[in-house]
């Protein structure tokens, strides 16, 4: 597989749109707060975000709505970033990734939940008109930034007007300042992805 920097593709875009004197709109998908703590206070200064919280992978209910509340109330410090929601509705999950169900975690069956993640944010940044769609996924040390980089450039071809802002959010300590951001805001911090295959 090829190595690729996508922190590094992520600075020049930045840099490109600042000497532009641009501040483009961003769809960004979260996973839940602790996640996208970094990556908003990373990211807010470049863009104009609109978080996007579309998880049907999360199991059970309760702790998708845990995990949504948790994302909610950390918005609340950030005043400059709209929020769009997402019907729950684990059963297209379930569709989606059938007869993976054994697969090892970070195998084919996560590469089929981020596609299917990432293809609804794609849509509906199209849809709504973003410049940008981007996840907070690569944050975690246990996510393979390369495939989640891969599906969103390949779902950036399927809407054909909106652009993939690729991403490794671990680089330059993202991960642990993820972790310092999550006590400062009292996040509650899962221990599990979120899917039933992984708990």
């Amino acid at each position: 597989m090829q190595n690729v920097n996508y922190q590094a593709e992520l600075e020049k875009i930045i840099k490109e749109n600042q000497n532009d004197c641009k501040v483009p709109t961003l769809l960004l998908h979260s996973c839940c707060g602790p996640c996208s703590s970094y990556v908003l206070t990373y990211l807010h200064e470049y863009f104009r975000i609109t978080l996007l919280y579309y998880n049907p992978n999360i199991y059970p209910k309760e702790e998708f709505d845990h995990r949504l509340s948790e994302q909610k109330r950390l918005l609340g410090f950030f005043e400059d970033v709209s929020f769009m929601d997402s019907e729950y509705d684990h059963q297209d999950y379930l569709d989606y990734v059938k007869g993976l169900e054994g697969e090892p975690e970070g195998g084919a069956r996560c590469r089929k939940c981020f596609e299917l993640r990432l293809a609804r944010t794609a849509q509906l940044a199209h849809d709504n008109g973003f410049d940008y769609f981007a996840t907070t996924l690569t944050i975690s040390p246990h996510k393979n930034a390369l495939v989640i980089n891969t599906v969103g450039k390949e779902q950036e071809g399927l809407t054909g007007s909106v652009i993939w802002l690729p991403g490794d959010f671990k680089k330059k300590d993202g991960y642990k300042k993820s972790i310092e951001l999550s006590k400062k805001y009292d996040l509650y911090r899962q221990d599990y992805c979120g899917c039933e295959f992984a708990k």
